[in-house]
């Protein structure tokens, strides 16, 4: 048996601080899951789970939020999970699982993120006062444990990926994002009033030019920003769909702790399980980082110009657990677009990266 996705769905992505910051990850999520049922055409009964990937948040558990105010049945007690960016791919990963051993028939999975309304964080000492941080280790090794931007320019110098590449990779990303504009409203639930994402812009290559330096070759221009947003798919056992996507591969593997970037390499090769990437027709692969971006397409083999049809994160922004979900989404829409089969893939701080194969 393998799993199809019936409908997916999102919000707009819109950078922190913007016009989606005044929502909570449960205000953010709950109309892109009755946007979904709506599409499906199935009952909120039918319902077995609700699985949420969250990174920022403070716990409690928003995937049970979620369903309430989405109206779903109280039998639905709803799982959070936390693997940073890939979550939100991990989701439908173990939604996938689930129905594939018969544990369920229909699970919604994906992300939310609220970067915006993140709670301020600190450790609580053994004596003195609490310490703010913001971000917590991702490794257990203090010399192996770098900041996403400094890992990012660290995985630039050995593979020769220069500034100019990286701002040219940026560039295209809002173009593309540009002028799939009116494509991509189809897939975005309206949230606050926001029918777009917020983010695309025209930027040139002059533009790029003067960005602020973040660390090496890494600028504004070429790393996402931080961002809120929620997506979700509608994971369904074939019954239920018989002529929707399948998920045809998926996995999430570990990789070295301190080059994060790389790590969908290998999860990508796993999921397509011997198929050539020369097969593929579209591919959704992660922006945090342009350099990342073109590292995993050009380590993975895949074509250029089956990349990020609509633009990437860098042309939307990147609200964390929801990221992973934004891809899948976005892949669902090409793929019953152009037919045949794509790869969603993403990388997570700590080392870990995970990728989706769907296919008509």
């Amino acid at each position: 048996m393998t799993a199809r996705i019936l409908a997916a769905r999102r919000t707009a992505v819109c950078p922190r601080g913007g016009a989606l910051s005044a929502l909570s990850i449960h205000a953010l999520a709950a109309p892109v899951i009755r946007a979904l049922l709506d599409d499906a055409g199935i009952a909120p009964e039918l319902v077995d789970e609700v699985i949420l990937s969250n990174a920022m948040g403070g716990g409690g558990n928003p995937a049970r939020l979620t369903a309430l105010a989405a109206g779903l049945p109280e039998t639905v007690a709803g799982l959070s999970i936390d693997r940073q960016c890939a979550g939100g791919l991990d989701a439908i990963g173990l939604a996938k699982a689930l129905v594939e051993s018969g544990q369920a028939r229909a699970v919604i999975a994906g992300g939310a993120e609220s970067y915006s309304r993140r709670p301020l964080r600190s450790h609580v000492p053994v004596s003195g006062d609490p310490i703010p941080y913001d971000r917590p280790p991702f490794t257990p090794f203090p010399d192996r444990d770098p900041e996403m931007e400094e890992a990012a320019a660290t995985l630039a110098l050995p593979l020769d990926i220069g500034r100019d590449r990286q701002d040219a990779w940026a560039v295209a990303s809002h173009f593309k994002a540009q002028a799939a504009r009116d494509r991509l409203a189809s897939e975005i639930v309206p949230v606050a009033g926001v029918v777009a994402d917020s983010f695309t812009r025209n930027l040139t290559p002059a533009l790029a030019a003067r960005a602020k330096v973040i660390a090496g070759p890494i600028t504004h221009a070429n790393a996402a920003v931080a961002a809120d947003g929620a997506a979700f798919c509608l994971v369904v056992a074939p019954d239920l769909a018989p002529d929707a996507p399948r998920i045809t591969g998926f996995a999430s593997v570990g990789g070295v702790p301190d080059m994060p970037g790389l790590a969908p390499v290998a999860a990508i090769e796993r999921a397509l399980a011997g198929r050539a990437a020369a097969d593929l027709s579209v591919a959704e692969v992660m922006e945090a980082y342009a350099v990342q971006a073109i590292a995993c397409v050009e380590g993975a083999g895949l074509d250029p110009a089956i990349v990020n049809p609509g633009g990437g994160a860098l042309a939307r922004g990147h609200p964390v657990g929801a990221s992973g979900a934004v891809l899948a989404v976005r892949l669902f829409h090409e793929v019953t677009r152009t037919g045949g089969a794509g790869v969603a893939a993403i990388a997570a701080a700590g080392g870990i990266g995970s990728a989706l194969v769907l296919e008509i």
